[in-house]
């Protein structure tokens, strides 16, 4: 498929959505954006940056949300215009999707609805690329059908994407075959290697993670084969007001980032055996 102007699939370089979980302030959100454009242009990376509005899914009522869909998109808007990437943001059931579309060029919809078939029509409907979270109580095999189901409203810009399977209680794990699997959705596949490491409500009042593992299950992606990657990255982690603990420092973004584009060109030289007819 095209996204942002470039085509992007298991045989382009990746693509890269990456930002802070939330929109915390103006300043931040354009310096993250400005480093972020600056380390995707040297690499040749197409980048959409990821912030959010409003996460209505957090684990306390007392978590930061964001600052709402007016400030917010605004934020986003500036992003847009100045730093001039492409953008990407949450939407709900309950999000004005048509005011969000009018600003951001990607929508992402959360891992928990992604069963909710009205919804996930009702954002396929807005005609922009989106990209859909495959929860974590879902078989990697059963995304084929919400594939289909945002397909049906006509849009054809759908991916979809991995970002952990519950194991147990307040853990997460990444079965690499899911990557593998998934694209029997003939979607292209992106990896979140960011929730991934996530500890859903690890800290009772909020949610876990173990950063330093973001590397690992990035690496073995893009070993994988993906058409995408999902990093969220914070100038400081451990003070961002939502998923500090699995986001990646942002000064650490550049080094990794290098490691993953060399990679993903060894791997995607040579192809991938598992989807020859023969061995």
């Amino acid at each position: 498929m095209e996204l942002c102007g470039r085509r992007v699939g298991l045989n382009y370089p990746f693509f890269l959505i990456a930002g802070p979980c939330v929109v915390e302030s103006e300043e931040m959100a354009l310096e993250s954006a400005g480093i972020l454009r600056e380390i995707a242009d040297e690499l040749g990376i197409l980048l959409v940056y990821k912030s959010s509005f409003d996460k209505a899914n957090r684990s306390s009522l007392n978590s930061y949300r964001g600052p709402g869909i007016e400030a917010g998109l605004r934020v986003l808007e500036r992003v847009r215009k100045e730093i001039g990437v492409a953008v990407i943001t949450d939407v709900h059931e309950d999000t004005p999707l048509a005011e969000v579309a009018s600003v951001v060029d990607v929508l992402q919809t959360p891992a928990f609805l992604c069963r909710q078939t009205n919804f996930i029509q009702s954002v396929a409907s807005c005609g922009l690329p989106v990209n859909i979270k495959k929860g974590q109580f879902l078989a990697p095999w059963d995304m084929s059908n919400v594939v289909e189901k945002a397909r049906a409203t006509g849009n054809q810009q759908i991916m979809v994407c991995e970002r952990g399977v519950s194991f147990g209680y307040n853990n997460l794990v990444s079965d690499m075959r899911s990557l593998a699997v998934m694209r029997a959705s003939q979607a292209p596949v992106v990896f979140d290697a960011t929730h991934s490491v996530q500890l859903p409500g690890g800290q009772g009042n909020a949610s876990g993670g173990q950063r330093e593992f973001v590397p690992v299950l990035a690496r073995a992606a893009v070993a994988a084969g993906v058409a995408g990657l999902f990093m969220e990255t914070h100038p400081d982690p451990d003070k961002a007001l939502s998923d500090g603990p699995n986001a990646w420092p942002l000064e650490g973004m550049a080094k990794l980032l290098q490691a993953l584009v060399e990679l993903d060109q060894t791997v995607k030289a040579q192809g991938f055996i598992e989807q020859q007819e023969s061995y």
